[in-house]
């Protein structure tokens, strides 16, 4: 057990670093249906990360999905699911939503 300590209250967080590694093959499935479904060119560079939240506001999970192109523009599309439970289905259906731009 961890005890953390915020704004002078302590702070249980039981089972903070328990969590399931992402298995490498379906980070590399991912960036294949990413590749294929989003129609990203062969030099955009393709990374897939997981990310945990603990604020209210968002979920607890999600798997994100970034691609920087030789150029310069940066865009991530966002899942509510872990690596390890994204399906295709999931990733087709970021065609649908618009994705965030930076720079």
């Amino acid at each position: 057990m961890f005890y953390g300590h915020h704004s002078g209250q302590g702070t249980l967080m039981q089972g903070m670093f328990d969590r399931k590694r992402p298995d490498p093959a379906a980070v590399q499935i991912i960036k294949s249906w990413a590749i294929e479904y989003l129609n990203l060119s062969c030099n955009t560079t393709v990374s897939i990360s997981e990310l945990y939240c603990l604020e209210p506001e968002c979920p607890p999970v999600e798997t994100v999905i970034t691609a920087r192109t030789p150029d310069g523009l940066v865009k991530d599309w966002r899942i509510a699911k872990s690596i390890n439970d994204v399906k295709a289905i999931d990733v087709k259906g970021l065609i649908e939503e618009k994705s965030s731009n930076r720079h």
